[in-house]
């Protein structure tokens, strides 16, 4: 193991015997930005080229403008339908009904007819190859009961990432008054949906097919051509309207680098593409990424106070990394972890507790926002007396 990972070298110390934690109350610095000094997307209305791990910048343009993002919506859509099978709510396998509301939406559609039933996998093939309106209603109505109800979720969703430029009417991009977002937006949205690994199953996919065993089987062919022509791109959302023209929010991954770029209005394909691919070119062979934590290595222990549990062991959920630009200095990288304050039961699931703060002496590189992995109940007076003794003797 590397010498700058030895530990984790926590901010966050545990006292022995008092168990207590240190915090910071302050708010930490920002990572250092990499903003590149070129357009590198001149026909693009807005645009932003990010590291997908560490959310660092590379370039943008008009980044915070607030834009009609057409089908790139349906991000925050399958970020939702994630979540709830992440949760336990849905399962791939669930059979999932179409409305008479969620057959009639135009645009792009896998052309469902109400009442017929498809599994939460095909819908998702459909929302993500096809870009299918109607499978996005479809399942939006699945989670939420009704579209409104999931529209409702979607703005939920988006305050919780702290999205200041956006706001949905719909769960598809179908043109609607406000219904807006931003480049800068849409990348988070795209970062938040990459932490569920297995989308890229669905979005890097370059054709598959509905209804496999009909007389009619239905040929899905993804609308983002670079999944098939751009090497390590396996996503994630082209979008088309008049209004909103030619716009995509791409990913693509090398040697464990993986990138976002958004572009938001580009007057055709062609260009949309080209500009997406030189946005990949620039930052590939700039920049390489260095890990910090690997799935499953130990981040830190916190302390809770008065908790059925004494401490909460946190655990890396994905691969952390910083990005560097290519033959820089790689040493003196260390690890922080700060609460924003001191842990106390009950805590809930996904509860934000605070930062791992990634530094190179004492410049900021990144910080990743942690949750607790599990919830912790308040424990009862007979568990703390018997802790308290248990103290009393050690």
């Amino acid at each position: 193991m590397k010498k700058w990972k030895i530990a984790s070298l926590l901010a966050c110390t545990v006292l022995v015997g008092g168990a207590n934690a240190a915090f910071a109350l302050e708010e930490p610095a920002k990572p250092q930005g990499q903003a590149a000094n070129v357009d590198l997307a001149p026909s693009a209305r807005s645009a932003i080229l990010m590291d997908a791990d560490s959310g660092t910048i590379i370039f943008e343009k008009n980044s915070y403008d607030r834009l009609p993002p057409a089908s790139i919506t349906k991000i925050m859509t399958m970020l939702l339908i994630m979540e709830a099978i992440d949760q336990g709510k849905l399962k791939l396998t669930d059979a999932v009904t179409t409305s008479e509301y969620a057959a009639s939406m135009g645009g792009s559609q896998i052309f469902l007819e109400p009442g017929e039933q498809m599994t939460v996998q095909d819908m998702l093939k459909g929302i993500a190859l096809a870009s299918g309106n109607d499978a996005s209603v479809a399942m939006a109505e699945k989670i939420a009961g009704t579209e409104q109800e999931f529209v409702r979720m979607m703005n939920e969703k988006a305050q919780s990432l702290g999205l200041k430029n956006t706001r949905f009417a719909n769960p598809n991009g179908l043109p609607a008054p406000e219904h807006y977002t931003s480049a800068h937006d849409i990348a988070i949205m795209s970062k938040e949906l990459l932490k569920y690994r297995e989308i890229t199953a669905y979005t890097g996919l370059y054709q598959d097919y509905l209804r496999k065993d009909s007389e009619k089987p239905f040929w899905l062919v993804n609308t983002n051509k670079l999944v098939r022509f751009y090497s390590g791109a396996d996503g994630l959302k082209t979008g088309f309207t008049s209004e909103a023209k030619f716009c995509l929010s791409a990913t693509a991954a090398r040697d464990g680098f993986r990138l976002i770029a958004v572009v938001l209005g580009e007057p055709n394909t062609k260009t949309r593409n080209a500009e997406v691919s030189q946005m990949f070119d620039y930052a590939f062979a700039q920049y390489t990424n260095v890990p910090i934590f690997k799935e499953g290595d130990v981040i830190g222990t916190v302390p809770v106070t008065k908790g059925n549990l004494a401490e909460l062991k946190l655990t890396a959920t994905h691969p952390y990394s910083v990005m560097m630009k290519r033959g820089a200095n790689k040493t003196d990288i260390r690890s922080e972890l700060r609460l924003t304050a001191p842990l106390m039961a009950p805590v809930l699931q996904g509860q934000s507790i605070g930062k791992l703060i990634v530094f190179q002496e004492d410049k900021v590189l990144a910080e990743f926002d942690v949750q607790s992995p599990q919830a912790i109940g308040k424990a009862g007076w007979w568990t703390l007396f018997r802790r308290t003794t248990a103290e009393l003797f050690t």
